[in-house]
């Protein structure tokens, strides 16, 4: 049975460039990839899933359409195309080609009106035709055999609109009646005007009565008040929107379904595109999916998302085609070292070297329970050499220690990819890695913040060379996946010695490019330095109090059954308070708690907690139901998930420290993810307290005092600020006092609240818009307070400005410690995609100033721990706040240190103050 589908290019192209607006795909060359990564994707998941017998793929002509001729503003407002996507269309139309799918665009008409009338004939002639889109004008050509299909989005999956569905959404008796719908309430996407003061309700009741807008205006004496006016008055404006809003099914165009008929794709084109854009996973899925080889995953040393995974192994066929080198086109010298002859030897010549690369297989992916499988080590480029570590301990151990002293040789550069995994596995084996280290994946990411940085694309990109794969060992992930222990040495060697290898060849690129970019002092005085203290913070690990935990869970749980009734009091309904669906249908439909309720594309009230939180003064109903969420959001990330995290061995949680996740420098954390741990409401605050120190000790806290602030104050160089902070005032009190013209004693709380937010919002770009909705108060009162601010500190705003002419200039913006962060949009035409580069122009600057300097921080306390003997721990890092388990005799000692390297950490222009507090838990001592 003959099945087509028709997708409108440009809506699909557009819809994924902005679901990655905040996180772009950016590949080495600086290229954003968003937009093309998200049209192929949708592009494969419709071909997989619906399995199309013809499909074709439409795009608007390059020159104006009828509309614009027959009325100039026709999509005038909308802001200017951005680069990214003008750049993307030719390499997208290449793809489509190497598809072998048909381009359809005819000069002077819209995608939609090519699809329209082919859409129409098709089902006339009985074929099943399928209209890909998100817009909802294409509602009016749904027919028995037509229907629209809209694509995938965040957590919604695909949704196909047939007549009932389109009749449902728009509450209308016919798909045709979406014209008049969009003729009385306009689209302001495609700027047709409507009938100004008409909504959709309004819209719906008035088709309802009169079935068509023609009909409508033959009848406005039936009409009363000002609906009445508002029709009569806009008459000519209502028949004009009804003509732009009407898809055009007469183009001169011909429906032919042999050309539409689908085609094996150009395996050997699609290739090369893909891997010039540096799409591997898409490699690995699409051209090898036919071939049945394994679907590969990120190997353990990488920290790769599946948007860019890796290729899988490369069959003969394949590496003709390719770009890359691989092993098979390498002369190389790859040993297995698999006797305590050839240890002995191997360990007499590595000995005498300054530097070699190393990597460890295991076990699994947690360092602190993962086994030594082997060790792979290089000092000279295509040689490597493979240790392979027996299952026994004992005869691990004794191998194990004969490389002791190569391991902890104090003077001895150490090479490796991700080599906190490999410090902490070896620490299971009694091995502390000593010396210098270089690790080519923080290498990178000082260099590319924004980048991926696993070795297999790194080697990729700067050695055009294809690694071998992990599932090529132990086959695709699943419960069949072998364990690296299950495969003898002889088969592992290779792969092992390849890592050693292809570590070696990156760290000599990326340490000139390091050179280049003026990035090696951050790198070798702060990056490098903080790995060992990770790896030690990593080992220390935290307890959690279980019992807490579990109280919190039942109280936490009977508080969420409260709140449940509570809400269906309110609403005198009962209903599934966790459905975001039937919450905006009893908020918007049945309490009618606002006028202005908004609605998803597939028309379901949008409730987000964005949403609820600017309707909370609304209605007591709306508060209960942001509870319940927080309630529940609490429970399932942290109190009854983290006693699932507790290690058995050790009887502590040990969180993962991530050096290259954040674009802006901070340090994240995973498993459990600790920078999201709510601390304003009470229920955060429960979870903290279930964090304590270990037995016999107490926990101490520290953490900077407002130093975003005072980096601003510093960069700035704003006088007044600086002389706040000299003084030790109370910045935010200070601030009120400059703006409301007030003794600095005179200042009210909600003055002093207020310009708190203005502080705060005010270095992270916010508008006046935004600052009148946090503070909920009318816009002329945001915009007084944002004046009054840049009044009194006049030289925020001229750092604000010149952070951004200076971004515009050299396409990054830099840290006080030179890390870079690159913003490719910040000369964007169009406004909204320039306005999010420069928000971060002026914030990048700050934020990563404070991560660096808490780095700074950290390195200095975990030295003078060392060096002083303090038995002691660190234990958490935070954003702004470290925390330690401290042994009761050397509180005093923990406290001065602590305190001590905090605050001299960097010299600024304002003192740098960490406040502290002790308890028996985090919360206590926080």
């Amino acid at each position: 049975m003959e099945k087509l589908f028709l997708l409108d290019a440009y809506a699909l192209i557009y819809r994924a460039y902005y679901a990655l607006i905040k996180n772009p795909r950016i590949n080495s060359k600086g290229f954003n990839t968003s937009a093309i990564m998200g049209f192929v994707n949708t592009l494969e998941d419709v071909l997989k899933k619906e399995q199309p017998t013809h499909i074709g793929i439409a795009f608007d002509p390059a020159g104006p359409t009828f509309r614009h001729e027959a009325f100039e503003q026709y999509k005038a407002q909308r802001e200017e195309t951005p680069e990214a996507i003008r750049l993307s269309v030719p390499i997208i139309k290449d793809i489509i080609r190497a598809y072998r799918i048909p381009i359809l665009e005819v000069p002077g008409f819209e995608a939609d009106d090519v699809i329209g009338t082919l859409a129409t004939e098709a089902g006339k002639q009985g074929i099943k035709t399928y209209m890909m889109t998100p817009d909802k004008d294409y509602g009016q050509l749904v027919s028995d055999n037509v229907f629209m299909y809209r694509p995938k989005y965040g957590d919604k999956e695909f949704e196909v609109m047939g007549v009932e569905e389109v009749k449902a959404k728009f509450d209308i008796q016919s798909p045709s009646q979406v014209i008049d719908m969009l003729g009385l309430m306009g689209d302001s996407a495609d700027n047709i005007p409507g009938c100004p003061g008409v909504g959709e309700k309004t819209a719906q009741k008035l088709i309802a009565q009169f079935g068509s807008i023609e009909n409508l205006l033959e009848h406005t004496h039936e009409l009363k008040g000002a609906i009445k006016t508002k029709i009569e008055n806009n008459r000519q404006q209502i028949e004009f929107s009804k003509f732009l809003a009407t898809i055009k099914t007469d183009v001169p165009v011909t429906l032919d379904m042999e050309s539409l008929k689908r085609k094996s794709i150009n395996e050997e084109e699609l290739r090369k595109i893909f891997e010039e854009l540096e799409f591997r996973t898409l490699i690995d899925r699409i051209l090898k999916s036919e071939k049945k080889t394994a679907v590969s995953t990120s190997p353990t040393s990488s920290s790769q998302g599946d948007l860019f995974g890796f290729f899988a192994s490369e069959s003969t066929d394949d590496s003709k085609n390719s770009i890359l080198q691989s092993l098979e086109t390498l002369k190389y010298d790859y040993q297995l070292i698999d006797t305590e002859e050839k240890r002995a030897d191997f360990l007499q010549n590595i000995l005498t070297k300054d530097f070699f690369s190393f990597d460890t297989e295991t076990t699994g992916t947690e360092p602190i329970t993962a086994e030594l499988v082997g060790m792979s080590f290089s000092y000279a480029e295509n040689q490597a050499f493979y240790v392979p570590v027996p299952a026994n301990r004992e005869e691990a151990q004794k191998i194990v220690d004969q490389f002791k002293p190569l391991l902890e040789n104090k003077q001895t550069l150490k090479i490796g990819q991700n080599i906190k995994y490999d410090m902490l596995v070896l620490g299971n084996y009694g091995i502390e890695v000593q010396g210098p280290l270089f690790d080519t994946m923080i290498a990178h990411y000082v260099l590319q913040p924004e980048l991926h940085h696993g070795m297999d694309y790194l080697a990729e990109v700067y050695l055009k060379y294809n690694t071998i794969k992990i599932e090529e060992l132990i086959g695709p992930k699943g419960k069949n996946q072998k364990n690296m222990r299950d495969l003898s040495p002889a088969s592992v060697y290779k792969y092992a010695c390849e890592d050693a290898d292809v570590t070696l060849k990156l760290k000599s690129i990326l340490e000139k490019e390091l050179k280049t970019n003026g990035v090696e002092e951050l790198f070798w005085n702060i990056e490098m330095p903080l790995v060992p203290v990770l790896a030690y913070m990593e080992r220390n690990g935290v307890r959690i109090d279980t019992n807490a935990l579990k109280e919190t869970s039942t109280h936490f749980t009977a508080r969420m059954h409260q709140i449940e009734e509570e809400v269906h009091q309110l609403a005198g309904i009962e209903f599934n308070i966790a459905s975001p669906k039937q919450v905006g249908e009893v908020l918007f439909d049945r309490l009618k708690i606002t006028e202005k309720a908004k609605k998803t594309k597939t028309g379901q009230y949008v409730t987000s907690e964005e949403v609820l939180e600017s309707l909370r003064g609304k209605h007591e109903i709306v508060g209960k139901i942001l509870e319940h969420r927080g309630l529940k959001k609490l429970l399932g990330t942290y109190i009854d998930a983290l006693p699932l995290l507790i290690n058995p061995q050790t009887g502590h949680i040990h969180t993962s420290f991530n050096q290259t996740v954040t674009a802006t420098g901070r340090l994240s954390s995973s498993n459990p993810n600790l920078q999201n741990i709510p601390i304003r409401n009470e229920e955060g605050k429960e979870i903290r307290k279930a964090f304590i120190p270990d037995e016999g000790c107490e926990f101490f806290s520290a953490d900077y005092s407002q130093i975003e602030l005072r980096i601003m104050a510093h960069l700035s160089g704003d006088p007044h600020m600086i002389e706040a902070f000299q003084k030790e005032l109370d910045i935010h009190a200070a601030t009120a006092a400059k703006i409301y013209k007030e003794e600095i004693s005179e200042v009210t709380r909600e003055q002093r609240s207020k310009a708190k937010t203005a502080n705060f919002g005010i270095i992270y770009g916010i508008s006046v818009f935004g600052l009148a909705e946090r503070l909920n108060v009318d816009r002329k009162e945001a915009k007084e307070l944002i004046d009054g601010y840049f009044a009194n500190y006049p030289h925020v705003k001229e750092y604000m400005d010149q952070s951004i002419r200076i971004a515009k200039e050299q396409g990054y913006i830099e840290t006080i410690f030179k890390r870079k962060r690159y913003l490719p949009d910040i000369n964007s035409h169009n406004a909204v995609v320039r306005g999010y580069a420069e928000r971060n122009a002026i914030n990048a600057p700050i934020q990563g100033s404070a991560a660096d300097i808490i780095k700074v921080a950290m390195i200095q306390i975990y030295q003078r721990f060392r060096t002083e003997g303090i038995k002691s721990k660190m234990i958490l890092q935070v954003h702004d706040e470290l925390n330690f388990s401290v042994l009761p005799e050397e509180k005093q000692k923990v406290q001065q240190i602590v305190i001590e390297e905090m605050e001299r950490a960097y010299k600024m222009k304002v003192p740098l103050r960490a406040d502290c507090g002790w308890g028996q838990n985090w919360l206590e001592a926080h």
